[in-house]
């Protein structure tokens, strides 16, 4: 949650510039000493300006039995950005063309019920509104003028309209209102803002304005949108409507202290007409994501039964209208659940959920029957191996898919039952094609702690030769509760094409290996994670082709503790980057955006009350040991592992006169990679401090 050694000033902190000298020289040097390889064989690796030529496949659905519709997503070096294009592909000819020639950015496409529309939001001015695009004539109308972006796009069954979610302002009365009048032409400090909402700011968000999610409802024709629900409280997330297009599901915590209870959430409905509001679920713990059935007779959703554990597993549910009858689906499952759709025939839904380190398929019936199939999505993690993926079911039961690679984003993928699968797209075949990139394979690692068995994988650099010795990069995921699995990462390898080994794995905490495995580190964290993270490395060096002297450790976020946790624990590693880090817990607690929930799941008490445990669980008790050179990298407006985390570490290492450098990146949040160049730039500066402290042998005999 919170997803080198180079003979020059060590306080250096790196730039663009600096970055792009480092590795300059760092290629330089590595042509002098292997002239044996051609200048056409160096240019077929991977380079950092590849980054920009990255696309791949969301958000595919069915337009017709034969047709599919995607977005796809590509990178603009110009403005530093993803780009998304709606294109389509027939499944059976394989015809791949673009479906609006539009360019601009075109997201959140649905279609409508009948066949006959597609809404999509698209910028006008710079405001996304919500457009209509007929598929007969092939127009696009624009149905909107709104001030803000429309979300969780719904059609009615009689597709004639749409229903939305907006954020809805509540304006807040300043504090003090005695301010005398400002002279004509006077230039006065900005006026202060004042702040009393618990929820006052969010990572990728800044602060927050006040105000709550809303839905709203549009006819196709067009016209003012009407707004259905009010309450100081959210109200949306997903939305379905009833068969007779009377009532909309949603799921609100419909309480105004909401925000100090983050999990909470009950389904409720609303009628179109009137705006009245009936409950419809009242469990324990959060329910959300209604979603009707066919028939109009079921109601599925997700439940969570919350027990204030740092890993929980929501349940897919089903519940008989008429009745009231409530099942539990997949229960038995123990595995993290991502999206679920139905059936036509009401008869059960397919679902996708994380089991070791890969997003799986399967279907369900209605008393819980599972059966899974052999599809494995993902392909939409291009910075670091974690899971991922979508998929489409057509009417007749054909399933698409964004693929899982080792060596490619996702593409799309066609399953038809009793057949192969078949990919319908190669959108990086001209970038990566002709690349020599890393092979990832499998690794197998016995825990030391307890026998358990921990997934890992192994990125082997180009020409790989196993009787070389190679440095070795230990990369380790965030969360802590996430997953990395055998999937294309942009950042692993760019690492892998400058020379290195690099080894990923899931320690115990991860998800999608169920709740026990998930919650060995309850209340608990950093602590045997660390052991079974160590012997990953020791397993990789048993290979044989390790040079033990050039050890390197890194991770983001949750990776970011466990790296400063290690090096407080070994001395192991020739150099560490620590990205985007909590250090302090205590003051964790009390600056990250979601300190509710941190307090409450992660925290067997108030911080200030247990200020010692958690202080024996941070990174920080640890810096007296740490003599490894470490740089810290972290976001200036990361709201959810703030940046002070990095500088207490950083001015502590100083403190301890430990190597430390920091590299804060202007504008970026807590996901750094969300901009083309920032992936870039973090990867850049993490290579370059391992070069600034790498030795050869020749260095090693001196």
């Amino acid at each position: 949650m919170f997803a080198s050694r180079f003979s020059v000033n060590r306080s250096l902190l790196f730039t663009s510039t600096a970055l792009l000298m480092a590795i300059s020289a760092t290629a330089s040097a590595h042509e002098s000493t292997e002239k044996s390889k051609s200048a056409a064989e160096t240019v077929q690796h991977l380079t950092f300006e590849d980054t920009f030529n990255l696309e791949f496949v969301a958000n595919p659905q069915f337009i017709s039995d034969d047709t599919v519709i995607y977005s796809r997503q590509s990178m603009d070096i110009m403005t530093d950005s993803r780009q998304s294009r709606l294109w389509q592909v027939n499944i059976k000819s394989g015809e791949h063309r673009p479906f609006i020639a539009l360019d601009a950015n075109l997201s959140q496409a649905e279609l409508s019920p009948n066949g006959k529309y597609l809404a999509y939001v698209t910028a006008v001015n710079k405001r996304p509104q919500l457009h209509l695009y007929y598929l007969d004539s092939k127009q696009s109308v624009r149905l909107t003028n709104l001030d803000e972006a429309p979300r969780q796009i719904t059609w009615s069954n009689d597709s004639r309209t749409l229903a939305f979610t907006l954020f809805s302002e509540a304006k807040t009365a300043p504090l003090f209102k005695g301010m005398p009048a400002k002279p004509k032409g006077a230039k006065w400090a900005e006026s202060a803002t004042y702040i009393e909402a618990v929820q006052y700011r969010g990572d990728g968000r800044g602060y927050l304005r006040e105000g709550h999610e809303q839905i709203y409802v549009l006819p196709v024709d067009g016209g003012t949108p009407r707004q259905l629900t009010s309450g100081n409280f959210p109200s949306g997330g997903t939305l379905s409507f009833s068969n007779d297009n009377e009532w909309i599901y949603f799921a609100s915590p419909h309480r105004e202290d909401y925000a100090l209870h983050p999990l909470l959430s009950d389904i409720y409905k609303v009628n179109v007409s009137d705006g009245t509001i009936e409950q419809v679920t009242s469990m324990e713990g959060p329910e959300s994501r209604p979603s009707l059935s066919p028939n109009g007779k079921f109601l599925a959703f997700t439940q969570l039964n919350d027990r204030k554990l740092s890993y929980q597993n929501s349940d897919l549910v089903v519940m008989e209208l008429d009745s009231g009858e409530v099942t539990r689906l997949t229960t038995s499952l123990d595995r993290s659940l991502d999206k679920f759709v139905w059936r036509q025939d009401s008869r059960g839904l397919l679902f996708a959920y994380l089991d070791k380190g890969e997003t799986k398929l399967a279907t369900v019936n209605l008393k819980g029957d599972i059966k899974p199939l052999d599809i494995t999505l993902g392909g939409q993690s291009l910075g670091r191996p974690y899971t991922s993926g979508d998929f489409a079911i057509s009417k007749k039961g054909d399933i698409v898919f964004t693929t899982a690679s080792r060596t490619t984003p996702g593409d799309l993928a066609l399953y038809r039952k009793g057949k192969p699968s078949t990919v319908l797209t190669e959108l990086n075949r001209d970038a990566l094609g002709h690349k020599q990139l890393a092979e990832v394979q499998d690794l197998r690692v016995t825990s030391s702690v307890d026998k358990r068995e921990i997934d890992a994988w192994v990125a082997l650099p180009p020409n790989f030769d196993s009787n070389k010795h190679y440095p070795l990069i230990l990369e380790i995921h965030g969360g802590p509760h996430a997953a990395y699995g055998p999937h294309f990462a942009m950042e692993i390898q760019l690492m892998a094409a400058q020379g290195y080994v690099v080894v990923w794995s899931n320690p115990r905490g991860s998800s999608s290996y169920g709740e026990d495995f998930g919650n060995l580190i309850h209340h608990n964290y950093p602590s045997e994670d660390y052991n079974d993270l160590m012997d990953v490395v020791d397993a990789v060096i048993e290979k044989g082709y390790i040079d033990t002297d050039n050890l390197f450790i890194t991770g983001g976020s949750g990776g970011g503790v466990l790296t400063a946790w290690s090096i407080g624990k070994t001395d192991r590693f020739a150099a560490a980057v620590v990205a985007k880090p909590v250090i302090n817990w205590l003051s964790f607690a009390l600056t990250a955006d979601a300190y509710p929930f941190f307090s409450q799941y992660w925290m067997a008490d108030k911080p200030w009350n247990i200020a010692d445990k958690l202080f024996q669980r941070s990174p920080l008790s640890l810096v007296g040991n740490v003599k490894t050179p470490t740089l810290l990298l972290t976001g200036e407006a990361d709201y959810r592992t703030p940046i002070s985390e990095s500088e207490q570490f950083y001015q502590a290492l100083k403190l301890q006169n430990v190597d430390a450098a920091m590299v804060r990146l202007p504008g970026a949040s807590h996901g750094i990679a969300s901009k083309p160049s920032r992936l870039i730039q973090k990867v850049g500066n993490i290579l370059a401090w391992f070069e600034r402290y790498k030795t050869t042998p020749a260095e090693v005999e001196k």
